[in-house]
């Protein structure tokens, strides 16, 4: 329970934000451009130091980098609570997310530890990867509330009462790390490429989605970014200790896990972003009628989560993934009917109950998929690249769907149909172009993970 706490804290600091953007602008007077850093900067430290963290929680232990990153989110997230200014609360987003980039992987390969029997492994990593979206829909929900009842500041100061009982309670609740380091070193030159070039890849991406795409605030960081992910993989391939090793994602069923894993996040953060702009610029919603709209998609999360390891223990990673993005589709092709005079019983509640059961079941079989034959001593690396992607799938989300949104709208803006129609109109383009990825991203798992079966759990031994 304290591990899945913290995960769910650590996500559900990306968004209990988006709500409250609005209100803080206007209480600390920001510019548009520090909004949408304010808003980045947290996903921009969690997404580039995650490889890091999860090799060092491998290194030095997990549960000491475990609560050492827990503290480090406690105290930035205390100071964005207070802070009087952007420049503080810029430097405390961005110190929060260093802190989750530590404390994520850790988190995860101390949950694989408390299980080691295969099956019941899989059934604790199914309930573990429905914590993400679980994180982002809570998030919501909260980040309504507080606006209406206390202050924006309370996005802060709820993360870090959390934050606070969890570094209490972790030496009670968590299994002490061996007393001497594992063997190795941490590779410092992979660690900057990989943390820089995945910075300034998610920079560049989160300008895309309110300029062109053509711009030097895009262009320039976009492509360093690339070419120092492409430095990280050569170096990489001649690291003694290398922080990401060369045949980690070689694997088929690994890769098409973690592009699951990746979309679903995609998919998620872009449903959040897009539906919270229709509810309160379309259908002129409250905040908190806003957040409260969103209620199904959590309901069914707590619903499904828990099933995903079961069911991928009786059918196989290879169903449950496919069947999972299929619902999703499903879902977001529903959202893909919206009007500006959608009534809410329509296909807005459809998609909301659909998404959220498949995004459910590919989060947690994708996850399974990911740990099932990682060996012990890789647990935190393996955490650090699940997170990676889930916090790079958001980014890439948001900036290509945002970007479609936009410019579907701006073409239809201007003539006979109404603003609201047209916004309306935009939305639904990028929902239905989102449906159709994640069709065709069935079709490829049920291709690429042949032969995957409930086999692949080995039986619990007495």
């Amino acid at each position: 329970m304290l591990l899945a706490a913290v995960q769910v804290v650590l996500v559900l600091a990306i968004t209990m934000l988006s709500v409250a953007l609005p209100t803080i602008r206007t209480e600390l007077g920001l510019s548009v451009a520090q909004l949408t850093l304010v808003s980045a900067a947290y996903g921009l430290s969690f997404g580039g130091l995650l490889l890091l963290g999860g090799r060092i929680a491998d290194l030095y232990g997990r549960r000491r980098v475990f609560v050492a990153g827990t503290a480090l989110f406690g105290l930035a997230s205390a100071v964005g609570g207070f802070a009087p200014d952007v420049t503080t609360l810029l430097t405390a987003r961005l110190v929060q997310g260093a802190g989750a980039a530590f404390a994520a992987p850790a988190a995860m390969a101390l949950a694989v530890s408390l299980h080691q029997a295969p099956r019941a492994r899989a059934r604790a990593m199914g309930v573990w990867g429905a914590l993400a979206p679980l994180g982002a829909a809570v998030g919501t929900l909260v980040s309504g509330a507080a606006i209406v009842w206390f202050s924006w500041r309370w996005t802060f100061l709820v993360p870090t009462l959390v934050a606070v009982a969890a570094v209490l309670l972790a030496p009670r609740l968590l299994p002490r790390d061996a007393d001497a380091p594992a063997g190795g070193k941490v590779d410092v030159l992979g660690a900057v490429l990989a943390t820089a070039g995945l910075s300034l890849l998610s920079y560049g991406l989160v300008h895309a989605a309110e300029t062109s795409w053509t711009s030097a605030a895009v262009t320039v960081p976009s492509v360093l970014g690339i070419v120092l992910l492409a430095a990280f993989a050569l170096v990489e391939r001649r690291a003694a200790d290398p922080l990401l090793p060369p045949g980690f994602l070689v694997s088929r069923r690994r890769a098409t896990a973690l592009w699951a894993v990746l979309i679903a996040s995609a998919g998620t953060a872009t449903m959040f972003f897009l539906l919270s702009l229709y509810f309160q610029q379309v259908a002129d919603l409250s905040p908190l009628r806003t957040s409260a709209a969103f209620l199904p998609f959590t309901v069914v999360l707590l619903a499904v989560g828990p099933l995903g390891g079961r069911l991928v223990a009786r059918f196989g990673s290879r169903t449950v993934i496919a069947a999972g993005l299929l619902l999703a589709a499903a879902g977001l092709l529903l959202l893909g009917r919206l009007t500006d005079h959608s009534p809410y019983a329509g296909p807005v509640l459809a998609g909301l109950l659909l998404l959220p059961a498949g995004i459910a079941l590919v989060f947690s079989s994708a996850t399974i998929t990911m740990l099932n034959d990682v060996p012990a001593e890789q647990s935190g690396l393996a955490g650090g690249v699940v997170n990676t992607a889930l916090e790079t799938g958001p980014t890439i989300g948001l900036a290509v769907l945002a970007s479609l949104a936009a410019s579907h709208t701006a073409g239809l803006t201007g003539g006979a149909t109404a603003r609201t129609a047209a916004e309306a109109s935009g939305y639904a383009f990028a929902f239905t172009t989102a449906g159709v990825v994640f069709a065709v991203s069935a079709l490829a798992a049920v291709l690429l993970l042949r032969g995957q079966s409930r086999h692949d759990l080995p039986a619990d031994r007495a």
